[in-house]
């Protein structure tokens, strides 16, 4: 994806908490939308390779956690963390990690990542089909700016972290304010 493309419309598959059931697991499904996420709003989108591995879980996640007011300062109305992972897995891993500010977005049939062609095998660790690491900005549904690193490729022997890193998100909102100046 590049500057000015619009995201595809995809459905996503969530399982979202409704108190109205009970037992010990109440939770509902729920579809939401490309629409329901973007549609007017300035967001963030980071996705990785899977739920619960180590620079994920590590760094990029707790980045842009921790760093969620900083980036509210710079008119980011959301931060949505995305994997090929289904909701049940995204969830757990939120709650394990103690999210408060980032959201999670289960793609878990890979059709988004799919679709903005990010979606390579990673057979190799035993994974099958999943994201290649990147961030984007994105206003309104449309891509502002996109961070992907380098080398995607199918079954690549390492996991390159750098240009989707929070820091490097936030470096250029803020270069992007002082140019504006």
């Amino acid at each position: 994806m590049f500057a000015g493309q619009k995201l595809p419309q995809v459905t996503f598959r969530t399982r979202v908490r409704d108190d109205s059931i009970e037992g010990p697991n109440p939770f509902r499904w729920q579809d939401m939308t490309t629409a329901d996420y973007f549609a007017g709003k300035r967001v963030i989108l980071f996705s990785l390779p899977g739920a619960f591995t180590p620079t994920c879980s590590t760094y990029q996640l707790p980045g842009f956690e921790n760093g969620f007011e900083d980036f509210k300062a710079e008119g980011i109305d959301e931060i949505y963390c995305m994997s090929v992972n289904d909701s049940f897995v995204m969830n757990k891993w939120a709650e394990a990690q103690g999210i408060k500010n980032v959201k999670v977005i289960p793609d878990g049939s890979g059709e988004f990542t799919r679709k903005v062609g990010m979606l390579v095998a990673k057979d190799n660790l035993g994974f099958g089909m999943r994201s290649w690491r990147y961030a984007a900005i994105i206003n309104d549904g449309v891509v502002e700016a996109w961070f992907e690193e380098p080398g995607r490729d199918d079954n690549h022997a390492e996991d390159p972290y750098g240009e989707s890193a929070p820091e490097n998100l936030l470096k250029h909102l803020k270069e992007k304010v002082s140019e504006a100046a």
